[in-house]
């Protein structure tokens, strides 16, 4: 698939009917990078997820050389810098069978790589604020040509919308309307997550307990060997009103609505970025990839809400929940750091600044790149290796 795409991609930059003069890339398709350099095209990789998941990635041959790969236990974790103090092997990014591969996780092996080779673009874009990840940044800084930390991005329109597939159910508005101030738990677990009906149970049971009204994102595929048909149905029977249960909910404006006390969330960065903002306090069950290390920030880092991860027990989601909605302490925390947040995208915050200074960025590049002669495709044929031919 990377070769085929590799070969679209050459052409469609080489038969641009104007010179394409630079390239954003998602770090994740580092092919993309790679074809514009070879092209004489300077290349940007913008990084979608965490600086710290960024960073983790980045020191994946120093945590295989010191059997400290991911894994779910409490070990602690000494070879992502910055992070000796707080990082366990639970928390480091992985793959959905992490506990049965251990360091032979196809999936961790191949991000790792995907990530170093994005680092060798001209920069790194992060969709994150400085004031958030100073520290990863400035580790990530030093295996780079620059970095800029440019978010969160959501943050400076006011036009934002999702961006899901899913069809957003606004009904759950209206029924937020109807509850007091920070007196409903908003319960989602992204786009990807599936859970058993075990896990269901748990979630389910812990949340009944709290006492507290709940809005539930419980999409059609996200319960294995389940209808969620019937699942709402269970639920609405069970719950007596203190539930609403929708497919998918438009997640900018129920975070924003008076009355969500808290998130309980995958950590996804998107989630993670758009409940900062907003200052509500997390509750974290993490499924896979930069969700481990973003929960471990969000409970241990920050402090703006509690982590959870590798426990799926009525009990725990009861006591976390719980913590969660009445903590001052983590209250307070996560509404000053969504004030920084706001800040940082005003103009003249570090965010708005690091904007301006790519946007120069990028022109100084394609006015070097429009001074170079363009490697083109046919000087690629007419100048390949005979051993190609052979």
């Amino acid at each position: 698939m990377c070769t085929s795409s590799s070969t679209a991609y050459r052409a469609l930059l080489s038969a641009a009917a104007a010179p394409v003069t630079c390239v954003v890339a998602d770090s994740t398709m580092p092919f993309a990078i790679d074809v514009a350099e070879e092209l004489g095209i300077p290349a940007l990789a913008f990084a979608t997820h965490s600086a710290c998941s960024y960073l983790a990635l980045l020191s994946m041959p120093k945590l295989v050389e010191l059997g400290e790969t991911p894994f779910p236990t409490d070990d602690p974790v000494y070879g992502v810098p910055g992070m000796e103090g707080f990082l366990r092997r639970r928390d480091l990014p992985r793959g959905l069978y992490c506990a049965q591969q251990g360091d032979r996780d196809p999936w961790m092996l191949k991000l790792a790589e995907v990530t170093a080779r994005s680092s060798k673009a001209c920069a790194i874009i992060l969709n994150t604020a400085t004031s958030m990840e100073q520290p990863a940044l400035a580790h990530i800084a030093s295996h780079t040509s620059d970095v800029f930390a440019i978010g969160p991005l959501h943050a400076r329109s006011r036009l934002a919308t999702s961006a899901s597939l899913w069809q957003e159910e606004d009904g759950c508005m209206a029924w937020l309307d109807s509850h007091a101030d920070r007196s409903v738990v908003y319960v989602s677990l992204g786009s990807r997550a599936v859970i058993t009906h075990e896990q269901f149970t748990e979630f389910l049971s812990g949340l009944l307990a709290t006492g507290y009204a709940f809005l539930w994102v419980l999409r059609p595929d996200m319960v294995q060997m389940t209808s969620s048909a019937l699942l709402r149905e269970a639920i609405v029977a069970v719950v007596d009103g203190k539930a609403h249960i929708v497919e998918w909910a438009p997640q900018l404006d129920v975070l924003q609505h008076r009355a969500v006390g808290c998130f309980l969330t995958h950590a996804g960065w998107n989630s993670t970025l758009e409940c900062a903002l907003q200052g509500v306090p997390m509750v974290c069950w993490p499924f896979f990839s930069d969700q481990q290390i973003n929960s471990r920030f969000v409970g241990a880092v920050w402090r703006t809400g509690l982590d959870m991860k590798d426990v799926c027990n009525r009990g725990v989601v009861e006591r976390t929940v719980r913590e969660a909605m009445v903590s001052d302490e983590i209250r307070g925390v996560a509404q000053a750091m969504a004030q920084q947040l706001r800040l940082d995208v005003m103009e003249a915050g570090s965010s708005s600044s690091g904007l301006e200074r790519l946007v120069r960025f990028i022109k100084e590049l394609s006015i070097r790149s429009c001074l170079k002669p363009r490697i083109t495709e046919d000087y690629h044929r007419l100048h390949r290796p005979l051993m190609h031919y052979m």
